[in-house]
């Protein structure tokens, strides 16, 4: 009896007299040989675990014709020990062989401006050309990236220039969308600012007009309000008035002497006034009562 042991995330391909029996997994595993038996027994390991695999400097002609160096990095995984040992002579040179493959089947139908526009895209094209094929022999690829891209040297300053130039074109791109972001903020305030000052004149004119028809409100009531007492005054004096001419006309008619006295007053009011008058005659027809430059009070013919 013969014990093996079997570290972990490693299996072992038991082989018994050359030919391959079974898969030991990671623990202790007791091989018992029959009686009268020879068993010749050999067991290989193989390594579980994620790995990569580097490809350097692989040069590759673009399909514009421009010579290129790429290094790629792929990560794969034995997830059948006994294809990966059994299909091909050695699996690690198998995938280093299909990556490469791979990477010059993609690039030389790719120009140089496309390979640069997106290096992603050479890695999933390569992980996708070779996952089926590694399939065969028991691996996984998990994934595979560009690890380094080299141009030729006039090539590379070329490149240097356009990706400067580029970056300078960037920046003022930026530089010229933070100057309109800017003006815009800037006319945004200044459209706030008048709106809120045409707000502001239009409130004050509209108070002003309020005063202003307020005050004319006013000016009118009282305007009003006294021509009203006016009338009010005008019609008390005349109605007084009239009641003082009734109160007299009554009165005179009541008692002639108040109208000869009314007379005489008349007459003194007159005489104070410069003419003179002759009291009880009367004068004939075609004769004139004397002005005051006359001597005496007589009537004489014309």
């Amino acid at each position: 009896m013969i014990t093996v042991f079997i570290p972990q995330s490693f299996v072992g391909l038991l082989y018994e007299n050359g030919a391959f029996a079974r898969v030991l997994e990671p623990g202790r595993h007791k091989l018992r040989t029959p009686l009268f038996q020879r068993v010749t027994r050999r067991v290989d390991l193989v390594d579980l675990r994620e790995r990569s695999l580097t490809l350097k400097g692989q040069e590759i002609l673009t399909a514009d014709k421009v010579a290129i160096r790429v290094s790629l990095l792929v990560y794969f995984k034995v997830v059948d020990p006994a294809a990966a040992l059994h299909n091909v002579a050695g699996y690690e040179e198998r995938i280093y062989e299909d990556v490469q493959l791979a990477a010059r089947r993609f690039l030389a139908n790719r120009t140089l401006d496309a390979i640069l526009s997106d290096r992603n895209e050479i890695s999933d094209a390569v992980r996708e050309d070779v996952r089926a094929t590694a399939t065969v022999y028991g691996v996984a690829i998990l994934r595979a990236d560009v690890k380094d891209l080299v141009f030729p040297g006039n090539l590379r300053e070329i490149m240097n220039q356009v990706l400067e130039t580029e970056r300078r074109a960037e920046a003022e791109i930026i530089r010229a969308k933070k100057d309109a972001e800017s003006a815009h903020i800037k006319a945004d305030a200044a459209r706030d600012q008048a709106m809120l000052q045409m707000d502001a004149d239009i409130e004050r004119a509209r108070r002003q007009a309020d005063v202003e028809r307020a005050r004319a409100k006013l000016d009118l009531e009282l305007a009003l309000e006294k021509a009203h007492h006016d009338a009010h005054v005008e019609r008390e004096r005349a109605e007084l008035r009239l009641a003082l001419e009734l109160d007299q006309a009554a009165a005179l008619r009541d008692n002639p002497e108040l109208f000869k006295l009314r007379e005489l007053q008349t007459l003194t009011d007159m005489a104070h006034a410069g003419g003179r008058f002759a009291i009880g005659l009367r004068a004939p027809a075609g004769s004139t009562l004397l002005s005051d430059g006359e001597s005496d009070g007589k009537v004489r013919s014309s």
